[in-house]
């Protein structure tokens, strides 16, 4: 804009015009001037227009009373206290970006300004002040504050459940090598009471049987100095020992049979999996003197994988373990059906019940190792219990998932 365009009083001097001319060529910004009263001495067009008014209707009128009358929440503005005004009343410059100015219609936009005081010989005639509409850049900058907190929710929200995540994992991370701990020792538990049982069981038949065979060797030995009469009375002697003997040999099949039961049933290789789950429930509740209410409704036509199969078994034998130990119940119910492409095992007992802290706790290893399994075939294992009506544990595993 040319200092030409400029609406100056007649009497401005060449050098207000040149000087205002330079200043309003430089600059894109709404510009004003003032005089010592406050009142407008030249406005560019950018200015006005910012304003909602005409240069011309802008031209000699007060500038606090047109455009900075109020403040942001529209209580007034004392030009005593106006940082524009003050720039020439005290000859110092300012610059301000946390109010606004108000437009001919009587809405308000967000300014910065700044007012530098006009200076010639030495005296201050007044201020020139420079202004631009930053509503955008507030709009902007309230965007991106709320952008910000957001952000820093999100990253205090990661940070929590960061944290929480790493607390669960710690504790699972004790709670399998507390498991794993518990294991090998149920492992080398197992391992001492079959030594101990081979020892105690089999050794003694053992030496036994050997005492018997030296017997009969000796005698054999002494049979041709015998006389007639005590040879047939040695007969019968050794007739007696050969059926110790046989009995003893019966006992050792037995123990032997029995321990390898213990270790493997051979019913769930020969007859399958639901054999071996009924006769391990039968063995279980005449040896605990319990009733038992069996309700299977599965075709033995349908076979699991013998992981899945070794998995299911070792599971229930589990379950009926936390009966025999804890429900001190008086008659359990078996159900084993299939659902939704489910395999569903029930056992649920009549007993003392138990609390979710207890099947929860760290040393709950059976617990722990049941569903740790289940989570190996795919499935679950969920546990309903109330302390004085019973316990219900039901193993549900997906029949496709089970490797």
């Amino acid at each position: 804009m040319s200092a030409s365009a400029l609406h100056l009083p007649p009497n401005a001097s060449a050098l207000w015009r040149e000087r205002l001319g330079l200043l309003l060529e430089s600059t894109g910004e709404g510009v004003f001037g003032i005089d010592l009263a406050g009142d407008c001495v030249f406005i560019n067009r950018a200015g006005a227009r910012m304003l909602g008014l005409a240069t011309g209707e802008v031209m000699g009128r007060n500038m606090h009373a047109l455009t900075h009358h109020s403040h942001p929440d529209g209580s007034p503005y004392a030009d005593s206290d106006c940082p524009i005004f003050n720039a020439f009343r005290s000859g110092l410059p300012c610059r301000v970006d946390s109010e606004v100015f108000w437009r001919a219609d009587g809405t308000a936009f967000a300014v910065e300004y700044s007012s530098h005081p006009i200076v010639e010989a030495g005296q201050v005639q007044g201020a020139v002040v420079t202004f631009v509409d930053i509503t955008e850049r507030r709009r902007a900058a309230g965007e991106l504050q709320r952008a910000h907190d957001e952000l820093a929710r999100a990253n205090d929200e990661l940070e929590r459940r960061v944290a929480a995540r790493t607390q669960e994992l710690s504790q699972a991370l004790g709670q399998l090598r507390e498991l794993s701990a518990y294991s090998e020792q149920v492992r080398e538990d197992e391992r001492t009471r079959i030594a101990r049982e081979v020892h105690d069981e089999l050794g003694s038949l053992l030496v036994a049987l050997k005492m018997d065979v030296n017997w009969l060797h000796k005698r054999l030995g002494e049979q041709g100095e015998r006389a007639p009469e005590a040879a047939i009375d040695m007969r019968q002697q050794m007739r007696c020992k050969c059926q110790n003997m046989s009995r003893l040999i019966e006992n050792a099949v037995d123990n032997v049979g029995r321990i390898i039961t213990d270790l493997r049933p051979s019913i769930l290789d020969h007859q399958g999996l639901w054999a071996a789950l009924e006769w391990q429930a039968q063995e279980f509740v005449q040896s605990a003197e319990l009733q038992l209410h069996w309700q299977m409704e599965v075709t033995e036509a349908l076979h699991l994988p013998e992981p899945a199969a070794i998995a299911v078994f070792r599971i229930f034998q589990e379950m009926l373990s936390n009966v025999g130990r804890h429900a001190q119940a008086s008659a359990i119910r078996i159900h084993i059906d299939i659902e939704d492409d489910h395999l569903q095992l029930r056992v649920q007992d009549n007993g003392v019940g138990a609390t979710r802290q207890a099947l929860e706790a760290p040393t709950a290893y059976g617990v722990m190792g049941m569903r740790e399994r289940a989570r190996q075939l795919g499935g679950h294992l969920h546990i309903s219990s109330e302390p004085g009506d019973g316990s219900c544990l039901k193993l549900r595993i997906p029949l496709e998932a089970a490797p």
